[in-house]
């Protein structure tokens, strides 16, 4: 057949790339060499060399070699072809390079795949392993040789494609993947279209070829963990220790000192959830420049201005619930936990802290509150809507934890009963001395003021706890979808999240409300105030202050995610009874923010960071280096009270 008629027309500004073994087995091994020859000479491709292809070039040079998988049948197929054609043939296998570096390094493409160590270099060992790989030295019952796990070692940035030993369903592990799903034992023939990821396949026809070790699960076999998970039950405690440099889209490198890692370690390896769930931490969150107010610490104007000056024309104000920072991971049955998180036996989703620990000592109710939010999210056709099986919600979780509750029964507490009744005996006995004449009406009017201090103390911590007998005492109220199969929803504006979120809402899982301010509208901002007033006025906490898109930013870099704003009244929880005396709130106003809001920009960064590897399917080691790196920034030396 005239070789001309074996062409190949890629799409535009698509390149085809063979991965060897083009030879043995198959019925057309001819036709095979002949449009792959010709797509190379094109430019329409490349190729690199697989074992079979070196054997046959041998042969075909008068080396000797053994006759067997296969090679008969291509010898006797290129017997009926011309004698320059198979000296082309040979010439075609021997010019190969062993393998392709391509995108800049970030793509490695050989036949039996190619260590960190060797890529880019040309030796025989560099040729030998790229159409080899390494063995033990040691044969399975099948005679055949027992092949050394490169891939479970491999550390390197860049994306390896490779095959050689047939598999049943290409994986990605730690960034290297096996495309050779064994179309010549009648599995099928597989492509990874790159730099999309997104692999293509072809049943086979027929079975070619018996294979001596089977290579396709029996159909009855049980679901079980992918390789990269199986890969991941062990995390190296060398991954997280010393100081680190973790390097981010939205931030650049963040480092990570060893004294903070060591104090993360601590948290992570005793109280920490199971690190296949841990795939986000939330950022800490700077309150809003200092205001001047009479008697006020914090005042929405300062929010507004902050954005408006970073030229961001709108914002979203949501009101800031009297809760504890939860992050929800729900799964559309256990078998999403498994092929997604890598999880069994856990349930099928978890309701963590910002500090990576279990929410729930109770584990029924955390099956109960979880079941609930799946049935939330089956309601509102989430699992349709957005192709996935699993959600990573970002919420506030309601009351306080436990936890925390119990510290404000002994602390708060005990201080304001404490005050209250000393003060409430200071105020008797000035009542008393005035009584007898004597000249105290200004200490007893700044008693009374400190009385009324501590009263209003008290009262602010009464509204945040509750008591919890059931699932239905709780309320969550998700502000964030953080990420569901394939996608991390951070190119959503922030009004999107709050009204897709509120989907969600009934039982207890309420709708955040929340307005949008236009900063440079000065009847918008005096509406906003008004509600940050109403809000405050009534009890609540206050509202964090969120720039329209989820990430902004200015000439000079990443802006504020959010910035929080809190009433007079909650501020007394974190300063004390008496801050609103002018006196101690003329030194409160000294607070520095830098460093806050320093700390803020390198957590969300990290934050982002580890939810965008994680949909990447990135080793766990790599999801966890950024999660990891929260924690850790978490112990820096910051006022707590910000």
């Amino acid at each position: 057949m005239d070789e001309s008629a074996f062409t190949v027309q890629p799409v535009d500004g698509r390149k085809l790339i063979f991965v060897g073994d083009l030879v043995d087995r198959g019925p057309k091994v001819p036709q095979v060499l002949k449009l792959v020859m010709n797509a190379v000479a094109s430019g329409a491709a490349l190729c690199v060399p697989g074992n079979h292809d070196a054997k046959l070039m041998r042969k075909l040079r008068g080396r000797e070699v053994q006759i067997t998988h296969g090679l008969a049948e291509s010898l006797a197929q290129l017997a009926d072809e011309p004698e320059d054609f198979r000296n082309r043939v040979a010439e075609f296998i021997d010019d190969l390079v062993s393998h392709y570096m391509l995108d800049d390094g970030k793509l490695v493409v050989a036949h039996a795949g190619m260590k960190e160590s060797m890529q880019g270099r040309g030796s025989g060992a560099v040729r030998e392993f790229a159409m080899f790989g390494e063995t033990t030295g040691e044969t399975d019952e099948f005679g055949l040789p027992v092949r050394y796990n490169w891939a479970a070692e491999y550390r390197g940035a860049a994306s390896v494609v490779y095959g050689h030993t047939p598999v049943p369903e290409p994986e990605w592990l730690n960034r290297t993947i096996n495309i050779d799903t064994g179309c010549v034992f009648g599995g099928k023939l597989t492509a990874l279209r790159y730099p999309e990821k997104e692999l293509v396949s072809v049943p086979a026809k027929r079975t070619y070829a018996e294979s001596r070790k089977p290579f396709l699960p029996p159909e009855d076999q049980a679901p079980t963990l992918s390789a990269q998970q199986l890969n991941d039950d062990l995390l190296d405690l060398a991954d997280v220790t010393g100081k680190r440099i973790v390097s981010t889209r939205l931030h650049g490198n963040v480092t990570i000192r060893e004294e903070n890692s060591i104090a993360a370690l601590e948290v992570m390896s005793r109280f920490a959830v199971n690190p296949k769930w841990l795939i986000y931490l939330p950022p800490t969150m700077s309150p809003c420049e200092t205001s001047q107010a009479p008697g006020l610490l914090e005042h929405p104007a300062e929010a507004f201005a902050y954005f408006r000056h970073a030229g961001v024309p709108r914002v979203v104000c949501e009101e800031k619930h009297m809760g504890s920072r939860a992050v929800v991971i729900l799964c559309r049955d256990e078998d999403a936990a498994r092929k997604s998180f890598g999880v069994t036996g856990e349930g099928i989703g978890i309701c963590y802290t910002r500090t990576g620990r279990r929410f729930f000592d109770n584990a029924t109710l955390e099956a109960e509150f979880l079941e609930l939010g799946r049935a939330a999210a089956t309601a509102a056709g989430f699992w349709d809507e957005f192709k996935t099986d699993w959600l990573c919600l970002d919420s506030e979780l309601m009351p306080w934890s436990a936890k925390a509750q119990e510290l404000v029964k002994q602390q708060y507490a005990a201080v304001g009963t404490s005050a209250h009744a000393s003060l409430t005996a200071e105020v008797g006995a000035l009542e008393q001395a005035a009584a007898r004449g004597l000249d105290v009406g200004e200490l007893l009017a700044h008693t009374k003021a400190r009385g009324q201090m501590v009263s209003d103390y008290i009262e602010a911590y009464r509204r945040y706890c509750w008591p919890v007998n059931s699932v239905n005492d709780l309320k969550l109220a998700p502000f964030h979808l953080l990420a569901t199969e394939g996608k991390v929803h951070a190119d959503k504006p922030n009004d999107w999240h709050m009204q897709t979120l509120a989907r969600l809402a009934g039982g207890i899982i309420i709708a955040t409300p929340f307005r949008v301010v236009d900063v440079t509208n000065a009847e918008s901002e005096a509406e906003g105030i008004r509600w940050w007033e109403e809000l405050t006025g009534r009890g609540g906490e206050g509202m964090v202050v969120k720039p329209l898109e989820f990430i902004a930013k200015s000439r000079r870099g990443l802006l504020q995610p959010a910035v929080k704003c809190r009433g007079r009244e909650y501020l007394r929880i974190i300063y004390g009874p008496e801050y609103t005396a002018a006196e101690n709130l003329e030194r409160l106003r000294s607070r520095g923010l830098s460093t806050k809001r320093s700390l803020a920009l390198r957590e969300f960064a990290l934050g982002i960071e580890s939810l965008e590897r994680f949909v990447r399917k990135e080793p766990l080691r790599r999801v966890h280096e950024a999660v990891f790196g929260v924690l850790a920034l978490e112990s820096e030396p910051v006022d707590p009270r910000l």
